[in-house]
């Protein structure tokens, strides 16, 4: 039994389908009672609820699990507590791996949600819990949250420069790479960078949802202190806005940039490309 913490998201969902795919017995740890139907939907056979900061709340999660895939809530401030609180949890009821879901470049401190996670994973080696780090970078499928303007406006919008360069990955390669290290010998301690394309502009990635649709789309930035007001009359949380807005600074001065080179040879074939899944979603839509 494989269990898989924050089973409920898309990265969560993504996962459970890939692991199901494999044959793999899922359990999944959910925050809320509601949301066991999603998750069973996606392949899950068994569904659990449980508070993600309390240890002793998660040893009936983990019993009879013989390895953990960890994915935290995004942009969380609990991200540590989180995280030491699953390996406790994992080390007390002798679970053989842990499968943390990192980020690339979680070394850079002006990002804070990237340094918790650094966090845990020194937490992790410190606990001699047999691991492996996965750090993806930013999903292809991030750019569906606008997608409607997209195609109805032909406009791209971002919190940063067009010309800032960002390397990106497709959700369903990260869920296919995190099934092949938990069902998969030979991944124990390691930590593995998660990109699919080159760095791309703003721009770039414009032009290749413009192929894809058959129409013109173009980058637009938008004024940080607009998008800040839209994301909180949206409900977003003060600590995540803040986070996120340091995110996009760093973003636009240092651009985001990594290698497929390690996803290609986890999969075993080419990663991926942001044109590939352009032209999906124009299909779909």
């Amino acid at each position: 039994m494989i269990l898989v913490t924050g089973a409920a998201g898309k990265t969560g969902r993504a996962v459970i389908r890939a692991l199901a795919a494999r044959g793999a017995a899922v359990r999944a740890l959910v925050h809320r009672a509601d949301q066991r139907d999603v998750v069973t939907e996606a392949g899950a056979r068994e569904v659990v609820t449980g508070d993600l900061r309390v240890a002793s709340d998660l040893l009936p999660a983990l019993e009879g699990v013989r390895a953990v895939y960890h994915i935290p809530p995004n942009v969380s401030p609990d991200e540590v507590t989180m995280g030491e609180a699953v390996i406790e949890a994992a080390l007390a009821a002798g679970v053989e791996r842990l499968v943390y879901h990192s980020v690339l470049h979680p070394q850079v401190e002006a990002m804070p949600h990237h340094w918790l996670k650094l966090r845990v994973e020194e937490a992790l080696f410190a606990s001699g819990l047999p691991y492996t780090i996965l750090q993806p970078t930013a999903y292809v499928q991030n750019v569906l949250g606008q997608w409607q303007s997209i195609v109805e406006e032909g406009r791209y919008v971002v919190p940063y420069a067009v010309e800032t360069r960002l390397s990106l990955v497709d959700l369903e390669d990260v869920a296919e790479a995190a099934a092949l290290v938990l069902t998969a010998p030979g991944h124990l301690w390691a930590t593995y960078e998660l990109v699919g394309t080159e760095p791309l502009s703003q721009t770039e990635v414009a032009a290749q949802l413009s192929r894809a649709l058959d129409r013109p789309v173009r980058a637009e930035a938008l004024s940080r202190k607009v998008w800040a007001e839209q994301a909180r009359a949206s409900g977003l949380g003060e600590y995540q806005v803040e986070t996120l807005l340091k995110m996009f600074r760093y973003y636009e001065r240092f651009g985001f940039s990594g290698n497929s080179r390690v996803m290609e040879q986890l999969l075993g074939r080419p990663a991926r490309s942001f044109g590939s899944f352009a032209a999906e979603a124009a299909h779909d839509s």
